[in-house]
C-alpha cells in the first residue's frame, strides 16, 4: 500500500534515486541516450533535492509499507508543479494519481486556480489525462544536447 507524506529534507538522497532511475528508465523510452545523460544532469541530485524542498514549496513523497520513497511531487505558490516522478518499479500502479490528487486538493484548498508543468514526453501522457492542455512544445538545450518538453495548464 502507497501512502502519502510532506517531503522532508532527510528524503533528498531517496529522491534523488527515484529521480534518476525514472529518467533512465522511463525517460530513455522517449528520448535519446544522449538526451537522458543531460537529463540526469551532473553533480549531486540530492543537494538539488535538498534545496528544493527547503525553498518554501509544497511537496509530497509517495511512501511503500518499508517507507521506501517510491514517487514525489510538489506544487510551488504560484500554482507551477515542478517535479513529479514515480519509480519505475511502481509506474503504473496509480502512484502519480494519488500524488497529483493530493496536489490539486492543496492548490484548491489555498485558492490556486491555475496549474501549470513543463511536462516531458512521458509525462505529457499523464496530464493530457487529467485534463492539462499542451500550451506549447518547449526546444530547449541541456549541456548543449537539444532536447523538448510541454508547456501544460489546466484551470482548476
Amino acid at each position: 500500500m502507497i501512502t502519502l507524506r510532506a517531503m522532508r529534507e532527510g528524503d533528498a538522497e531517496a529522491m534523488a534515486g527515484v529521480y534518476e532511475r525514472a529518467v533512465r528508465d522511463i525517460g530513455a523510452r522517449y528520448y535519446s541516450a544522449e538526451q537522458v545523460v543531460a537529463w540526469v544532469g551532473q553533480g549531486s541530485r540530492a543537494e538539488r533535492f535538498r534545496r528544493k524542498i527547503t525553498d518554501g514549496r509544497r511537496g509530497w513523497v509517495a511512501v511503500d509499507q518499508a517507507n521506501r520513497v517510491t514517487g514525489f511531487a510538489d506544487l510551488e505558490a504560484d500554482g507551477h508543479i515542478d517535479l513529479v516522478y514515480v519509480d519505475p518499479a511502481v509506474a503504473g500502479q496509480g502512484v502519480a494519481t494519488l500524488m497529483l490528487d493530493e496536489l490539486e486538493n492543496a492548490a484548491r484548498s489555498t485558492g490556486i486556480t491555475r496549474l501549470f508543468v513543463e511536462a516531458s514526453e512521458p509525462a505529457r501522457r499523464m496530464f493530457e489525462r487529467r485534463g492539462y492542455t499542451v500550451t506549447a512544445r518547449r526546444d530547449f538545450e541541456i549541456g548543449g544536447v537539444a532536447i523538448h518538453n510541454y508547456a501544460m495548464e489546466r484551470t482548476l
